[in-house]
């Protein structure tokens, strides 16, 4: 076994053992990758600065998202297909988050089911949701959410369409793959992975399959996912879920002053800055680079989180120091799970955790709470 010092390490192993297809899928963005490129080197650009004989002693990254106790401004991002990245993906994510004390978040598109993660952590969790065509599903899927004692709804704005993410095309991605040679080839070289996929019954979407209606195997969920996704959601839409949901509201996919401020009137607890991992709109701005002017926009009325590009306990350092309260990871988490399952996870999350505590007092601080723009070096960050 390698010995694991930052997440790149968990980078490089998922790709040797997770099945090429759901590799790229994860770690790849739309048309000419421009956005998911710059989410993680914009954060290279921000230059921090150091402080000496400053007393480091009782260092505590604790802190609250949206009133909930978190061991560290960190979040579990929302991630499709998690169960493809190594087998019950999404449950062995929950543990992990649990025992670290951040909370996690399960997709509308997860593989293990809003039940499955309830029944496995025993412990509040956050879910996301999409806004389908279908309302009455959704219906349906909100009071399985409050059902499963889910603690946070987050809703995602930014997938009313779907951006060209040009590997899934050329792989012909699939839940489970289709067994052509190709996949039977590549599939051959990831033993681990069929292994852990054979002793699970969870190969596709467990929030959707058996649950919408007429969707009871692969063939039916890909035409309906096809036409499920809604163009036409709007900010009534944004208020029906609020009434039905009735507990804390989250909404992801916030890019625009003009919309920040439109999500603070939606009456929602928190705005992610995030522009779907450079998934989406290819050309847009990085995540980070977006956050000031926004958290400035909304500040106080609001609480701003960001996800993008976090690959490190500095990137988080930089966005609390540019005003989020909280972050979200994704692939940061997703390489951990493809790696090592429950274990890759947790030393994903104590990479980030150490990195974060270490330059957070060589910056002079030794509170997540009380760090602001005054640790980075001017000039170096967006205003």
């Amino acid at each position: 076994m390698p010995v694991i010092t930052h997440i790149e390490d968990l980078r490089v192993l998922a790709q040797k053992r997770v099945p090429r297809m759901f590799y790229d899928y994860a770690d790849s963005g739309s048309y000419t990758e421009s956005t998911y490129r710059a989410n993680e080197s914009d954060f290279q650009k921000i230059k921090l600065r150091q402080r000496v004989a400053v007393n480091m002693e009782n260092r505590t990254l604790r802190t609250q998202m949206i009133g909930i106790d978190t061991a560290m401004p960190v979040a579990i991002a929302p991630t499709g297909l998690t169960g493809m990245q190594h087998a019950d993906g999404e449950i062995l994510g929950a543990l992990a988050a649990k025992q670290f004390g951040i909370p996690f978040t399960l997709s509308t598109m997860s593989i293990c089911s809003i039940e499955d993660v309830a029944a496995a952590t025993k412990s509040p969790f956050w879910f996301q949701l999409y806004m389908m065509k279908d309302r009455d599903f959704i219906e349906r899927l909100i009071a399985r959410a409050q059902a499963a004692n889910v603690g946070a709804l987050m809703l995602t704005l930014d997938l009313q369409i779907l951006g060209q993410r040009h590997k899934d095309i050329k792989n012909g991605l699939s839940t489970p793959p289709r067994p052509t040679l190709a996949n039977l080839l590549n599939l051959a070289t990831k033993p681990r992975w069929c292994l852990g996929m054979l002793g699970t019954k969870r190969r596709s979407f467990g929030n959707i399959v058996g649950h919408a209606k007429g969707v009871g195997d692969l063939s039916s969920l890909s035409s309906w996912t096809a036409e499920q996704f809604d163009p036409a959601l709007n900010w009534r839409d944004v208020e029906w879920i609020k009434k039905r949901w009735g507990g804390k509201l989250i909404l992801k996919g916030i890019m625009d002053e003009e919309d920040a401020r439109l999500a603070v009137d939606s009456g929602a607890d928190a705005l992610i800055v995030s522009n779907h991992g450079g998934r989406q709109l290819d050309g847009a701005p990085s995540s980070i680079h977006a956050l000031p002017a926004i958290a400035r926009s909304v500040v106080e009325r609001i609480e701003v989180w960001m996800d993008g590009g976090i690959r490190s306990g500095q990137d988080v350092l930089k966005a609390v120091a540019l005003g989020a309260k909280g972050t979200l990871i994704g692939r940061s988490f997703l390489y951990g799970l493809g790696a090592m399952g429950e274990a890759g996870v947790t030393r994903a999350l104590e990479i980030i955790a150490k990195e974060l505590e270490i330059t957070m007092a060589f910056c002079g601080h030794t509170d997540i709470r009380t760090v602001d723009r005054r640790v980075l070096l001017p000039g170096t960050y967006p205003i």
